[in-house]
């Protein structure tokens, strides 16, 4: 009980620094891709350097390379439809949408881990997807940015299920390490295609570069390899469903931050709390059927 608490409790530290992410994503002035690529480089760096530090092998096989090489990928595209949403639309309408992972993951995860599908998440997420449409009914000028926004959430369930098939095996740091690497490699090699290269890089600002660093470093390199870490004691579901307190931490930081801006209708309020509610109700839920199934 005592690790499961203490996970749970490293958890919610991470989703505080994933909160602060939206903020950085705002201020940052590059574009969604080069801020994603600058982001995984340096993650990539950082995890290295610390692993290194710690005398850790960097050895895996070819197969497992490659996994964790898609994995990345994954990851990658999560984070540049995540500051793209951001970037076209707010910070409460992406981390609102963000909250629907919950619902992608309680499809995945049955899917590709092969466990029994848990009728309880099914109908958390419809829940969700009743916020969802309120967030759309009365956000109609962000449309994009939320059909954007759900791409991410997609995403972001994918790869924490694709992370919990990892992890049993592999070390957190060693996972965090090659997907920030397989993260960058891709949008390399997308940046070639496109012609960013001949077109010329962003020049980061000064300030760019500080919030780069925080990028990077804190709510990447760290927080990334945490999330994976407490993976060992938590399930996926649990993962992501903690996650979702991000949109609360993010929505107040945003407000905090930019004022007035970043303030909703009242229906996307209440298209938010329906979704919060059904997370944080899901636990509850879930520990009342385990009771009555044991007293049966």
């Amino acid at each position: 009980m005592q690790v499961t608490t203490k996970n749970l409790l490293k958890m919610h530290l991470v989703v505080f620094i994933y909160g602060f992410t939206a903020i950085l994503g705002k201020l940052i002035t590059l574009d969604a891709i080069q801020l994603v690529w600058y982001r995984m480089l340096i993650a990539f760096l950082a995890l290295g350097i610390i692993l290194q530090i710690r005398g850790k092998t960097l050895r895996v096989n070819w197969p497992v390379f490659w996994k964790l090489t898609g994995i990345g990928f994954v990851v990658a595209f999560h984070w540049i439809t995540f500051f793209h949403a951001i970037k076209i639309s707010t910070i409460s309408v992406t981390l609102g949408c963000l909250a629907s992972t919950t619902l992608f993951t309680s499809l995945l995860e049955p899917a590709l881990v092969r466990r029994p599908l848990v009728w309880l998440e099914v109908i958390t997420g419809f829940l969700i997807i009743t916020g969802l449409y309120l967030i759309f009914q009365f956000e109609p000028n962000y449309i994009a940015g939320i059909a954007t926004a759900l791409i991410s959430a997609f995403l972001a369930g994918l790869f924490t299920v694709l992370n919990k098939m990892m992890i049993a095996r592999h070390r957190p740091l060693v996972i965090s390490f090659y997907e920030m690497g397989g993260g960058f490699l891709g949008i390399t090699l997308f940046m070639v295609v496109n012609g960013t290269f001949d077109q010329g890089l962003q020049v980061p600002l000064l300030s760019d570069w500080f919030y780069l660093a925080l990028l990077g470093v804190l709510c990447t390199a760290y927080a990334f390899a945490a999330s994976v870490k407490v993976m060992d004691v938590l399930s996926a579901y649990t993962v992501v469903l903690t996650i979702n307190l991000e949109p609360i931490y993010g929505i107040l930081l945003a407000f905090l931050f930019f004022g007035e801006s970043e303030l909703m209708s009242g229906g996307f309020y209440l298209g938010t709390v329906i979704i919060l509610a059904a997370v944080f109700l899901f636990p509850v839920m879930s520990r009342k059927m385990t009771r009555l199934k044991r007293v049966k």
